[in-house]
């Protein structure tokens, strides 16, 4: 053995007790005190102990064997041991997580997210984290109190406020585009002004409430989310009016007009607030339950991801339908592609923001602006002398796949790119840590 002494073997716990401030002297004053390595307690490496001699007597007395008793012969202190216990080394790294957790599920996730496995589970005699985690709940010490029963399971309904402020986009949306269909002229204009305004507070409240509330400190991505909205009402008439050299005015709210606008679209995507709101509570339940039924993280991912799936088909199912439906309403040609693959994009960006994974929808939401605002300014740089190459990959692909390749490839790529994403994010027992959720 080294000069750390004996490494001492894991064994089952011999303490029923919590960390106290023993056992915390026993991990940071036995090697501290002799000069040498100080002992590390992390979900991968055992606590290693050494022995200490006995500290010498107080000034002023005589020591035996010393020179003040020479009667007494020197005798070496006997060393002592003291028995490693892990799981209660592992309670004392995350203490705070022990002592907030209001079930074991929680420092299940906790621990996860800190990269503890089944594997490094193992290593304290159990079999998984979930065993793990009953342990450190249990031994954790709560004021002198009872510990209390894992809280149930949130029954599968949902509250009235979070319903009707999912439903005021739909409502407001659909109110504005009857403005405009029924004024003209400068009325037209400020009615369109004032149903943006209505349905973009509207869309704030549902997303500050329920289901589909982000987390604190999330990054910003209204701006974004804006353009892409805006380029489905606007977008393909644009292009379409910059491939014919226009446009030649400015549009009038019209679907014929010389900017033909897309109200439908727009109209089903806000009306899909709703069902998305629903589909994201119905994916928060039924993951707290199946990771309570889980008894590995292994076997919950397998078991999250048809879920998840399941989740994005119920809600693209339910945006064709209302798209189905404001397009045989206005009168318009329908845009499938474009607004399922737009309507994918954002509930995953919504799903991985209220989850806490902000950084990967922000990425992939400026990537899809940027390719759709990329399209636009290629065919107006083509009209430039000499620059008619930069427009001729954006002709050819209208030629061949007609105005809807361009946001259908756009948001389509970055909707598979944020599903991959969340196979892996999404399916962890850390994204579902159970939460005191006011919906």
């Amino acid at each position: 053995m080294t000069g750390l002494g004996g490494l001492d073997r894991p064994g089952a716990p011999t303490s029923p007790g919590a960390w106290d401030e023993r056992s915390e002297d026993w991990l940071t004053a036995d090697g501290e005190a002799r000069g040498e390595m100080p002992a590390r307690a992390d979900t991968d490496a055992w606590v290693d102990t050494t022995a200490r001699a006995d500290t010498p007597a107080r000034a002023g007395t005589s020591v035996p064997g010393s020179a003040e008793d020479p009667t007494t012969a020197p005798r070496p202190a006997s060393p002592r041991r003291t028995g490693a216990d892990p799981v209660k080394a592992l309670m004392h790294r995350h203490r705070d997580l022990c002592e907030r957790a209001v079930d074991p599920l929680e420092i299940a996730a906790g621990l996860e997210a800190h990269g503890v496995t089944d594997r490094t589970a193992a290593r304290f005699l159990h079999r998984d984290v979930f065993s793990l985690a009953e342990e450190m709940y249990v031994r954790t010490p709560r004021d002198g109190e009872t510990p209390a029963a894992p809280s149930s399971l949130p029954p599968l309904r949902a509250r009235v406020g979070w319903m009707v402020l999912t439903l005021l986009p739909g409502a407001l949306c659909a109110a504005a585009v009857a403005g405009l269909h029924l004024t003209d002229g400068r009325s037209r204009l400020i009615a369109a002004a004032a149903g943006v305004l209505a349905v973009t507070l509207a869309l704030r409240a549902a997303l500050t409430r329920g289901p589909l509330a982000a987390k604190q400190g999330t990054r910003p991505t209204a701006t974004r989310i804006c353009w892409l909205i805006a380029y489905a009402l606007l977008g393909d008439g644009l292009l379409q009016a910059v491939a014919t050299r226009g446009p030649d005015a400015l549009p009038d709210g019209t679907a014929d007009g010389p900017w033909p606008l897309a109200a439908a679209p727009v109209l089903a995507l806000a009306l899909s607030c709703a069902p998305a709101a629903w589909c994201a509570h119905v994916l928060a339940v039924r993951a707290r339950r199946r990771l309570t039924a889980s008894r590995a993280l292994k076997d919950f991912a397998t078991s999250a991801k048809p879920l998840l799936l399941g989740t994005l088909a119920l809600y693209l199912a339910a945006l064709t339908a209302l798209l189905t439906l404001t397009t045989s309403t206005l009168g318009e040609p329908g845009a499938y592609p474009q607004t399922l693959t737009l309507g994918a994009l954002l509930l995953l960006t919504r799903l991985l923001t209220t989850h806490g994974f902000t950084q990967a929808p922000a990425l992939v939401l400026t990537a899809t602006a940027s390719a759709e605002a990329t399209a636009l300014a290629a065919l107006l740089a083509a009209r430039l002398p000499g620059c008619a190459w930069l427009g001729a990959p954006v002709e050819a692909l209208i030629d061949v796949w007609g105005l809807a390749a361009i946001p259908t490839l756009a948001c389509g790529a970055g909707a598979l790119t944020l599903l991959l994403h969340a196979m892996r994010t999404l399916t962890r027992a850390s994204a579902h840590t159970p939460q005191d959720q006011p919906w």
